[in-house]
């Protein structure tokens, strides 16, 4: 009798500690449910500021592309200018070749 005691004891309290160990899984179980919830938030809010950022990159570097069009046309522009300035003649050339001419 004694023995069964003791047997029923035993299974009583490997019971109890297996509820207890049941409870802390659980609870572990949550936790880890609730970080997996904010880091699954935290990953979605970094997705979108990385989508805002390559927006912005997509307009900077199209502004970019414009900005350095504009410039190589104005360069094209004032190469042009040098070149005609350098074959077209000034006044002063003008008037010496006119005085050369007709004196």
């Amino acid at each position: 009798m004694d023995a069964i005691k003791k047997k029923m004891q035993m299974l009583k309290l490997d019971k109890e500690n297996a509820l207890d160990r049941a409870e802390q899984a659980e609870a572990d179980k949550k936790a880890a449910e609730e970080r997996s919830k904010q880091l699954e938030d935290e990953l979605v809010a970094l997705q979108k500021k990385l989508k805002g950022t390559e927006d912005e990159l997509d307009k900077y570097s199209e502004s970019l592309k414009d900005a350095q069009e504009k410039l190589e046309l104005a360069d094209k522009k004032a190469t042009d200018v040098k070149r005609e300035m350098l074959l077209k003649p000034t006044w002063h050339q003008r008037q010496h070749a006119f005085i050369l001419f007709y004196f």
